[in-house]
């Protein structure tokens, strides 16, 4: 009777155990999926959200090594945004063109990867054979998609994926999801983002933009200087062409604005045909070469010839420097807004705190200094040897 017992309980208590094993394994599934969604939930950092998302990972399938890379949207190739493991600091800048190597046949492709033992894929172990400093033995390769388009891929290397089911790999490629959701959101945001602080007609940055800009050079304490411009005459533009040309011009002077100022400095649309430019780590000398080349490239320039105009432009430029003419936001704001006001008296001018209106051939004069000591700059940058 207890032979009977235990023969006919046997399989029950196998059966049991294995119900366990599988339990335990979907609630260790459940708590990385509690954890991540957390971390999405919880925060709008990109890296965050993306590192929680792949320390989960990497502790569920124990890598070798593994990383996560992003397509680079304006050039179409890869790189690595994460990396972990051996040699994980050489790849640090490393760009993978589409459809070459593992994650860039995944990424061109948009499927999945996964080859438990690359001896056994001759394709893949010429691959291996090609690389052996990257000791390949195994592969799992997924990408990070939204709708059609992939966002980027994840790699493992070197994990024990032969003792994984097809139930780990659908586990893998849920968490693809949540990091796709990610990107997605912290994209999003960065959108939203920039559309805050942009003007809509000239690309430029906008008042609102301009204030929080300015109260972090204040706290900060460093000189720097400040520049308004007012176009003269602007309303004949209006008056003559209509206000969509109107707004074409504003473009096209924005993007002027910021040939002629160069990537250091940051410039706004003020409001109507007002523009501002913060000119961090300038002094009155500097800022005066600068707003004067600005002042003979906008009289030099000619405006909408694609439409077929050929508009010429000048304006009234006013200058003042922190602390020197005022160490608030709003007193360097006024100061050089009355500037400017002083400039509109004779128009196409520049006037500077402390120093007054400009003559014309000392803004030639400044103006062609400023462009020398740039162009000095820039030769002795690449007069520097290379190693």
């Amino acid at each position: 009777m207890c032979k009977k017992m235990h023969i006919f309980q046997g399989p029950r208590l196998k059966d049991r155990r294995q119900f366990e094993v599988i339990e335990s394994r979907q609630m260790d599934h459940l708590r990385v999926f509690h954890d991540v969604a957390r971390a999405l939930t919880s925060s709008l950092e990109l890296e965050e959200i993306l590192g929680a998302i792949m320390n989960k990972m990497a502790q569920f399938f124990g890598p070798e090594r593994w990383s996560l890379l992003m397509v680079d949207e304006k050039s179409g190739e890869l790189y690595y945004a994460i990396a972990v493991g051996e040699n994980a600091d050489t790849l640090k800048g490393l760009r993978v063109p589409m459809g070459e190597g593992v994650a860039g046949w995944v990424a061109a492709t948009g499927n999945p990867l996964v080859v438990p033992d690359v001896a056994l894929d001759p394709h893949w172990s010429a691959f291996a054979n090609k690389h052996p400093d990257l000791k390949i033995q195994s592969i799992a390769c997924v990408p990070v998609r939204s709708g059609n388009k992939t966002l980027g891929v994840i790699q493992l290397l070197n994990s024990k994926l032969d003792l994984e089911s097809e139930h780990a790999i659908s586990f893998l490629r849920i968490l693809c999801d949540y990091a796709a959701i990610a990107i997605q959101n912290a994209r999003s945001m960065t959108l939203i983002q920039e559309l805050t602080i942009t003007d809509d007609v000239t690309g430029l940055f906008n008042a609102r933009h301009l204030y929080t800009m300015l109260e972090e050079e204040v706290a900060r304490g460093q000189v720097f200087s400040l520049m308004f411009v007012d176009l003269d005459h602007f309303k004949s533009v209006n008056d003559t062409h209509g206000h969509l040309i109107g707004s074409r011009l504003l473009a096209e002077v924005g993007s002027l604005m910021k040939r002629s100022l160069g990537p250091n400095n940051s410039a706004f649309r003020y409001g109507g045909d007002e523009f501002v430019a913060l000119l961090p780590g300038m002094g009155k000398a500097a800022a005066s070469g600068t707003t004067m080349a600005l002042c003979e490239d906008l009289r030099s320039a000619r405006f909408l010839e694609g439409a077929g105009l050929s508009l010429t432009l000048s304006g009234s430029f006013g200058l003042a420097s922190y602390p020197e003419d005022g160490s608030t936001v709003q007193t360097i704001l006024r100061a050089a807004d009355t500037m400017m006001y002083e400039a509109k008296v004779t128009r196409d001018n520049v006037a500077v705190a402390g120093r007054g209106m400009m003559e014309r051939s000392d803004v030639a004069r400044s103006a062609a200094g400023a462009r020398q000591a740039v162009s000095g700059m820039f030769l002795e940058r690449d007069s520097v040897p290379r190693g």
